[in-house]
């Protein structure tokens, strides 16, 4: 997945800004686990207490705080925390289209994008494949890129399958869903 939770515009940091708007720290809690609950609540209590010193030390105060819900998050992931990113990045086509569907109820455009896109690939690296399957025995530079080209759509069917099957959901691998 492209980098959205470490963005300014991500998800983690749009709920710390409404947190700190309304003064409620439940608005940011569910997005981290929950072995970071009291790092982050204190965090919080600091940057409300810090906000009041003026424009310029909330500003500083605020984006502390995104930092730490960011590291934060990012280690339930179990992922490094390299800093936050810029608002605006390209989350590529699934991640607006992921968003989308979850705001009006439907994954059918995201499901039919996914099929497609997997389907291209798969066809492309199969028609590779058969493209190079007929070659001189004699000509092993040609055997290696049938092997490689062969190789190249086992394996991607493969491990296509492992993840669809195996989950691959946000963290999933080492965070068990956020360990809640």
């Amino acid at each position: 997945m492209p980098p959205h939770c470490d963005t300014m515009d991500g998800p983690v940091v749009m709920a710390a800004k409404r947190a700190l708007e309304t003064g409620n720290v439940n608005l940011i809690l569910p997005g981290m686990p929950k072995k970071a609950e009291d790092e982050l609540k204190k965090a919080f209590e600091r940057t409300l207490r810090v906000r009041e010193s003026g424009a310029e030390a909330m500003e500083l105060a605020d984006y502390w705080f995104f930092e730490t819900a960011v590291r934060l998050h990012r280690e339930g992931e179990g992922a490094p925390y390299t800093g936050l990113k810029p608002a605006g990045l390209d989350w590529g086509p699934v991640v607006p289209r992921a968003e989308k569907a979850i705001e009006q109820g439907s994954a059918k455009e995201v499901i039919e994008f996914l099929q497609h896109i997997v389907e291209e690939e798969l066809r492309e690296r199969f028609r590779h494949a058969v493209a190079k399957k007929k070659y001189d025995v004699n000509d092993v530079d040609a055997a290696r890129e049938f092997v490689q080209a062969m190789l190249g759509f086992i394996l991607y069917s493969h491990h296509l399958y492992e993840y669809v099957k195996g989950g691959g959901e946000h963290g999933e691998e080492t965070m068990g869903g956020h360990e809640q």
